[in-house]
């Protein structure tokens, strides 16, 4: 069986046979992979009302220990982007009334971000058709793949550099 990536190796191997493009059988397959993982991701968070980035958020601050609330640097570290792209996040679920930003009892010149009542119930809600979509995405895998798949995936973030914080 064949898929595309295959297709894209045969025809690099027939123009430029001069070139090693195995690289591009992991490096293509990855970038397919996530674009399609996303997909489905995403349709599982459009049936809560959530995108990625809100989600992603919710999860964030639900994950943290009770109150569960975070500043936003916290926040931005925890979610690698930017202070910008967490402040247009936060201003959208202030909005909805997911999350709560209160001055920080700690420094009165920060901020604290919270979920409020309704922004948990919506990510305790989510979570188990988030984790359910995985779980489908992954079913061709036995555990053992998927661990061997885990490692090896971690193995090469932390040679780029992505360290636990």
């Amino acid at each position: 069986m064949a898929d595309h990536v295959d297709l894209v190796l045969d025809q690099w191997r027939a123009q430029r046979p001069d070139l090693d493009v195995s690289p591009m059988a992991v490096i293509g397959r990855l970038s397919r992979l996530a674009r399609l993982v996303d997909g489905r991701l995403q349709t599982t968070f459009a049936a809560h009302g959530l995108d990625r980035a809100s989600f992603d958020v919710l999860a964030t601050l639900r994950r943290s220990p009770p109150p569960h609330r975070l500043t936003p640097t916290e926040l931005m570290r925890a979610s690698m982007v930017t202070s910008g792209a967490v402040t247009q996040r936060l201003d959208r679920l202030e909005a909805r009334g997911l999350v709560t930003r209160e001055p920080s009892r700690a420094d009165g010149r920060g901020v604290v971000v919270g979920l409020t009542p309704d922004g948990l119930r919506l990510v305790e809600q989510t979570l188990p058709d988030h984790l359910a979509t995985e779980r489908r995405v992954l079913d061709a895998l036995s555990a053992r793949e998927r661990e061997e798949l885990a490692a090896t995936l971690r193995k090469l973030l932390e040679a780029l550099g992505d360290l636990r914080p």
